[in-house]
């Protein structure tokens, strides 16, 4: 199916900036499982997924797919009903993706490190009645219980996914630490869920349309409630077809190390469903912290990766990567948080040091459109710019709460039109009508809430958000600007910005500063960051008050959590 393509009376400059990338493309009708069946087709012996040294060729895993959902289909599970996936980067996870999507399901992923209010609210906001997690976590699940009224709930070890050796010592050390849990008529293992297939007497596989809804995923809630996004059969496949497209490298036969989380669009979009789409390698990865990303790096040897600022950020301070070769390496993406010029700059630096021949390329998107939407080419970088719209993809800046096209270079808001562009919030009809609108055009714009400008090129400069814009005595203070200042110094690991409620200017900004390892706060190093703002901003935006911490809190994708420093602040406000 092909995308309706923009007149040529509508300006798309980024095109010229293509090279030899398409354009336009011509996207599959069917579902996202079976984008995955026909590259078992092509590619049956391939490995499609690696989980602790451990490969799964795409014919096999088929197999295992199509296990799966007869053991679904046996238990009741129907065309459009919803299973809630809360797991990590797990082979049961990508087994679960294809297998709910192949008998018609829907799969809402969520994380299993959420609390037990979240997941209880995740599941009322999908109206699922099944649950697939982790022996570790059956205990919170056991809670969720008590408020959530679920027919099944499934209970996964690592262990079955494990080489017999493996899973022995996984046993010995670990799962024995677990919450013990009795099997009962909604409790069940996921090996005697797996026999449950043997009961499926008819094949229980649906033919699903492309527009028809594939997966809830969540919004990540930093700002105001999280909100159920349904997204399409075609929102995936048309951003594998684009991501491989616009990536312009080989995937088919290449790894990409999956430490993306399946629960965000990034990972499940991108480092799963994208490889499999052109016949790759993911590379599973349940558990991310520096050193073992650092480690798998030289173990494992990938060709690509994608993550987010700060996991580069840490892996550039990693003494462990001193004298690993990285020539492996054909892609690095980085997305899911704002890369900063200084950041970026370190990290070509370090790719070049350890022997890669590529630089970091930078992608733009929201969960409402799966993930990216814009990257920067493979031909061209601009200082600043996370790059080109995707294929089939337009981009325009308006002024903000209208449909007022802006000119070139002129700060509004991001809007984008294209195949990947979410069907729509899960009760949620207001936000709907102001995230998904209908312009003159005929066409529907997702109104991203980000500010942002485009050049006479095409290329988009990505500023903000605009809930997070700061009103200082009625001056717009962007925080990502300062933190790239702050950022920039040697004695800074990584800064937020917030504004503070303040009974004179309204807002002042404050800056929440961690420092590099090895370093003590002090008096000199503060001056050193304030006169590096007043040389930078102008006066109304540099912070009045800089807090030194030994660490700041995260979202659970790895985000710096703005909103929990504001929250602190509004409470202090409050009392005060």
């Amino acid at each position: 199916m092909k995308f309706e393509p923009y007149n040529n009376k509508v300006n798309a400059p980024w095109l010229k900036g293509y090279g030899e990338v398409k354009a336009h493309l011509d996207y599959p009708e069917y579902s996202m499982y079976q984008a995955f069946v026909e590259s078992a087709k092509k590619y049956p012996d391939s490995p499609s997924i690696c989980f602790q040294d451990k490969d799964t060729s795409y014919k096999d895993l088929l197999e295992q797919i199509n296990r799966v959902g007869k053991a679904l289909s046996a238990m009741g599970i129907k065309e459009n009903d919803v299973v809630t996936v809360c797991l990590p980067n797990i082979p049961q996870a990508v087994m679960l993706l294809y297998a709910i999507n192949s008998i018609g399901a829907v799969a809402s992923m969520i994380h299993p490190l959420s609390a037990v209010g979240e997941i209880a609210f995740y599941i009322k906001e999908a109206k699922s009645k099944t649950i697939i997690t982790l022996d570790q976590f059956y205990a919170k699940i056991a809670e969720v219980q008590k408020s959530v009224d679920l027919d099944h709930i499934i209970i996964c070890r690592v262990s079955d996914a494990l080489t017999p050796i493996k899973s022995v010592a996984y046993k010995l050390l670990k799962e024995r630490k677990f919450p013990k849990f009795k099997e009962d008529n909604v409790t069940l293992r996921w090996n005697t869920f797996l026999k449950c297939a043997d009961k499926c007497t008819k094949d229980p596989r649906v033919e699903k349309k492309a527009t028809d809804v594939a997966v809830i995923l969540f919004s990540g809630g930093t700002t105001g409630t999280s909100k159920g996004i349904q997204l399409s059969n075609l929102n995936f496949n048309a951003l594998a077809l684009q991501t491989g497209t616009m990536a312009n490298v080989e995937i088919t036969g290449k790894t990409m190390l999956a430490a993306m989380p399946v629960f965000h669009g990034f990972g499940l979009g991108v480092c799963i469903h994208t490889v499999q789409f052109y016949g790759g390698r993911s590379y599973l990865v349940p558990q991310v912290s520096v050193k073992g990303y650092s480690k798998l790096l030289k173990t494992a040897r990938p060709n690509l990766i994608a993550g987010v600022p700060t996991l580069y950020e840490g892996i550039t301070r990693n003494q462990e990567m001193d004298g690993v070769d990285l020539s492996c390496l054909i892609g690095v993406f980085s997305g899911g948080d704002s890369l900063s010029v200084e950041l970026k700059k370190k990290l070509d630096n370090f790719l070049h040091e350890h022997h890669a021949t590529i630089n970091v390329r930078e992608g733009y998107g929201t969960t409402e459109c799966v993930t990216a939407s814009c990257l920067t080419p493979y031909n061209k970088e601009k200082e600043g710019s996370i790059g080109l719209p995707f294929p089939d993809t337009y981009y325009k800046i308006f002024k903000p709460g209208t449909q007022e096209e802006l000119p070139y270079g002129e700060e509004g808001e991001i809007c984008l039109s294209g195949p990947t562009v979410m069907m729509g919030y899960i009760g949620h009809p207001e936000e709907n009508a102001q995230t998904l609108q209908k312009h003159a055009d005929g066409r529907i714009w997702l109104h991203t809430g980000d500010v942002g400008t485009m050049d006479e090129d095409g290329f988009i400069f990505f500023r903000q958000r605009i809930k997070r814009m700061i009103v200082v005595s009625g001056y717009n203070v962007y925080p990502s600007q300062i933190e790239n200042i702050i950022d920039s110094l040697d004695e800074v690991h990584m800064s937020c910005c917030i504004g503070v409620p303040d009974s004179y200017k309204m807002h002042k900004v404050k800056a929440f500063v961690v420092l590099t390892p090895g370093l003590k706060p002090s008096e000199e190093i503060k001056e050193k960051i304030l006169s590096a703002c007043k040389k930078n901003v102008a006066k109304w935006a540099v912070p009045y008050e800089i807090e030194f911490r030994e660490e700041l809190p995260k979202t659970l994708v790895g985000k710096i959590a703005y909103r929990v420093l504001e929250e602190e602040e509004e409470k202090k406000f409050k009392k005060a």
